[in-house]
């Protein structure tokens, strides 16, 4: 069994330039291919699993901050997309990093003004409890309990898994 965490914070002094973030919308997809393939069906259903260890993630950490007078942290949409595409990134390469924080940081800035960011990653593997393994690490880590107690307000959740089993945790933290 494996199991292994690390933190990264940046402070700001001034809010960053607010900047207008492009969307787009994939459109006809449905009527291109009205039934989901077999294996477009096993990834859906593999990120519905993984969405429930990040609520699963979210909800440990809520209670914690709870029982230490804290309050709880909002989920924000664009930085748990963030974080799922960080996880997954480390999940592919079997690799546990903060590679790329900055540029996440500024992604989210887009559509989130922020005096400070911060970031947990973790990963383990051929624990039964992966999420409980992640947070219960992080809580015994002052770095990472230093984030997750931090005057933050809103966080953004990934979990990535590869074939290997190994799970990868990301938790992105962010003060308005």
């Amino acid at each position: 069994m494996v199991n292994w965490a690390s933190t990264k914070t940046r402070s700001l002094n001034s809010q960053p330039i607010r900047s207008v973030a492009a969307t787009g919308e994939l459109r006809g997809l449905a009527q291109e291919r009205p039934f989901p393939t077999k294996a477009r069906s096993l990834k859906r259903a593999a990120s519905s699993g993984l969405a429930a260890l990040e609520r699963s993630v979210l909800q440990k950490i809520n209670q914690f901050r709870q029982q230490k007078g804290l309050s709880s942290l909002s989920s924000n949409a664009s930085m748990t997309q963030q974080a799922r595409q960080h996880s997954q990134d480390m999940a592919n390469r079997s690799a546990l990093s903060h590679d790329g924080f900055e540029g996440r940081v500024r992604t989210i800035s887009a559509s989130i003004p922020y005096k400070a960011a911060a970031e947990n990653v973790a990963y383990n593997q051929g624990f039964s409890n992966p999420v409980g393994q992640a947070v219960n690490s992080w809580l015994k880590s002052p770095g990472h309990l230093e984030n997750i107690m931090g005057n933050y307000n809103i966080t953004g959740i990934g979990v990535g898994k590869n074939p290997q089993g190994e799970f990868y945790f990301t938790q992105i933290f962010v003060r308005r």
